[in-house]
């Protein structure tokens, strides 16, 4: 058995696939988490542009991260020591590529709402 990997576009795998002379076999499969540019432009742009621009006095990147994730993708409660605190469902370093390019536009809607421009990523 012959495997082939691509990371390009499912249209060029087609057609790349197509010009093989001989039978075969295609399996998908979901792709990796997300990438080291992508987390780098929520960390280095993103919310330091928040920090910026909005009236968060006192809040840190590590608080906008975990305030946008438990927005996202829900809380749970813990209890302990007589506290209750929350934490996020999901970690963004769990997410696919595509999942994390929803994380980043729902985070980019949330700092609309508050007058805040993020600029896409290049």
């Amino acid at each position: 058995m012959t495997v082939i990997e691509s990371k390009l576009g499912l249209d060029r795998l087609v057609i790349d696939l197509s010009l093989m002379k001989f039978p075969f076999i295609v399996t998908v499969k979901k792709g990796g988490t997300r990438s080291m540019s992508q987390n780098a432009y929520l960390w280095g742009l993103v919310y330091p542009t928040i920090l910026e621009h909005g009236t968060l006095e006192g809040w840190t990147k590590d608080d906008l991260h975990e305030y946008f994730l438990g927005e996202h993708f829900g809380w749970d409660v813990l209890e302990g020591f007589g506290k209750k605190r929350l934490k996020p469902l999901n970690r963004s370093s769990s997410l696919s590529k595509m999942e994390f390019v929803d994380y980043v536009a729902f985070i980019q809607q949330k700092a609309a709402e508050m007058g805040i421009v993020i600029p896409d990523p290049e």
